[in-house]
């Protein structure tokens, strides 16, 4: 009988293949926790062993990314040539020798720890983009420590034509040695779609579902294995006729890719005439050429805080300007909406010093603690404002729950701006709004649209809030639903008060990527839909077939339900029948 496993899909695509399980080494596992210390005279020796080290994990990434810049583009390559720049990041150094030259430790032990201590700051950050960027410093511990052990890196590239590969993670460097005319999928029992073995996988075509959690127990090598990268399942030993199925699937998920590939240059316009911008939430620089893949009309969301967490000090303006020139300059002129900086103590931020609280999702972070931190924020809006005269910049104010807030941030960015002036530096034109993500903004609106120029709607803490449900509690997943009537009337209320205000409305949670949503957000009048780049052509497509008549007949219908889940069952069936 056929086994049924559900994870999360992570590159799209249907395919059949037996399995090859794969169990790499693991950093703990040669190089494990130890009590024994070096000797005051052995620390030079260890800190030359760790600098050889570095530098062979350094050209080893360097060849690695100029092998899958061939094989699967620059934008895949990006990974690891940013972990070239993170293996050689002062700061790493700095923390390695501080465990050799304080602690005594070996130099595997210290440089094993130096990047697990930095992987859990990163993973502490309420964000499934940062929480897989710990990933690659895990990824550099264990190369550091093979490194200094003499270990051969270990090869993926000599798997069977047609199998599908099943493993607790994969490594980047893992995912880019597959071949993917041999390997038809991925499954893994850890990992997100933010990770980079999902964007290595989706740059390769391999099909991938991830965060399985059980793969590894319940499937054995040479099963056979039907993978589904869109909807997440896992088909284990299926029989005849569900291998029939599972082929006629793959053909037609291949002739509608090949359909949306077709939309990518296409304006999102309705039937009528609305224009509905398409756009994508991005992480870093390097994301950029994502969003040009996509067809994504901006950048509704570039989230900074890759600037200035995994560090011993606050980053400078010089090198803040540099990456919002890099994307501002690699986007233009698309509206590029840059978030100032959102955390709080809920991670370890050495320079800042903040205070443990016993509930930092309601404490002292984002607009809170730049208001606090005054200094850090000037910083951070002096290099937007230099940045603004290569492209189209949008200034948002992240978790603004009082006109109070948004009224002294303005005023101390229109201080930075007549200070920047007054040295000679040229600002362009730039909008100014704030991230709708606090139950009380959205109550109040319209008193917060006459302080700004947009309005930015962040369903995933909005939702948070509105239903006291923890979304990271999966026993809670059912309350975590964007569909609720109680947060569907605060984002109607939101988007109402921005037109009456004359401001643009947009969106950038997960809710604006769900395509059963989109009908309902443009018959509410919604102006901007941020997104994951790979969910905009799916997206771009539900609006060109929209007219606005038959958007705000369903905005109606829906807001005269009672029930999270029949409003998503008549979304579906509307989309499904467009």
């Amino acid at each position: 009988m056929a086994l049924m496993i559900k994870g999360i899909p992570a590159a799209p695509g249907i395919a059949l293949g037996n399995a090859v399980l794969y169990v790499p080494d693991d950093a703990a596992e040669i190089c494990p926790e130890t009590q024994e210390k070096i000797a005051p005279e052995q620390v030079d020796g260890e800190l030359r062993r760790v600098k050889e080290a570095i530098a062979k994990a350094s050209g080893e990434l360097k060849d690695i990314g100029s092998k899958v810049s061939k094989k699967a583009g620059k934008e895949a390559a990006e990974i690891f040539f940013a972990q070239e720049m993170m293996v050689n990041d002062p700061s790493l150094l700095e923390s390695i020798t501080k465990n050799i030259a304080e602690r005594f430790l070996p130099a595997e032990q210290s440089c094993y720890l130096a990047c697990l201590e930095m992987a859990r700051t990163l993973e502490q950050i309420p964000d499934d983009y940062f929480r897989q960027r710990a990933n690659d410093l895990r990824d550099i511990g264990k190369r550091l420590v093979r490194c200094l052990k003499g270990i051969p890196e270990a090869s993926l590239d000599s798997l069977e034509d047609g199998s599908v590969l099943v493993a607790r993670d994969l490594a980047p460097s893992d995912t880019a040695s597959l071949d993917p005319s041999k390997v038809k999928g991925i499954v893994l029992d850890y990992g997100g779609k933010t990770g980079h073995t999902a964007i290595l996988a989706r740059s390769l075509g391999i099909p991938a579902v991830v965060g399985t959690i059980q793969a590894t127990s319940s499937i054995c090598g040479g099963d056979l294995v039907a993978v589904d990268g869109e909807s997440g399942e896992v088909l284990v030993r299926p029989d005849e006729s569900l291998v029939s199925e599972v082929r006629k699937k793959a053909q037609a998920y291949e002739k509608e890719r090949q359909r949306l590939e077709k939309l990518r240059d296409l304006p999102s316009v309705t039937l009528d005439g609305r224009r509905i911008e398409t756009s994508a939430n991005i992480g870093s620089p390097k994301d950029v050429s994502l969003v040009l893949r996509a067809g994504a009309e901006g950048v509704g969301l570039f989230r900074t805080e890759f600037l200035f967490i995994d560090r011993d000090v606050m980053p400078g303006e010089e090198e803040q300007f540099a990456a919002y020139r890099e994307v501002l300059e690699g986007l233009s002129p698309r509206p590029v909406v840059i978030r100032t900086l959102d955390i709080g103590g809920d991670k370890e931020i050495p320079y800042l010093n903040l205070p443990a609280e016993d509930n930092p999702f309601l404490g002292v972070r984002a607009i809170r603690l730049c208001l606090k931190e005054k200094e850090l924020f000037r910083t951070q809006l002096r290099g937007l404002l230099r940045a603004s005269r290569y492209g189209n910049l949008k200034i948002m104010f992240p978790m603004i729950a009082t006109v109070d807030e948004l009224r002294e941030a303005k005023r101390i960015l229109d201080e930075v701006k007549r200070d920047l002036e007054r040295e000679g530096h040229e600002i362009a034109g730039f909008e100014v709004g704030i991230m709708v993500e606090i139950p009380a903004a959205a109550v109040c609106a319209d008193v917060l649209a006459r302080e700004c120029d947009f309005f930015s709607i962040g369903t995933n803490d909005l939702v948070q809030y509105t239903m006291a449900a923890d979304r990271g509690n999966p026993e809670l997943g059912s309350l975590s639903d964007p569909f609720h009537p109680a947060v569907l009337r605060l984002i109607e209320r939101t988007i109402k008060s921005g037109r009456e205000a004359g401001i643009w409305v947009g969106m950038c949670g997960e809710m604006a990527g769900i395509p059963e949503a989109v009908p309902l957000l443009v018959g509410m009048g919604i102006d901007e839909l941020s997104m994951a780049p790979s969910s905009v052509p799916r997206c771009k497509e539900i609006v060109r077939k929209l007219d606005l008549k038959r958007a705000e007949e369903v905005k109606e219908a829906v807001m005269k339900m009672t029930d999270a889940k029949e409003i998503r069952d008549y979304l579906l069936d509307f989309v499904s029948k467009l």
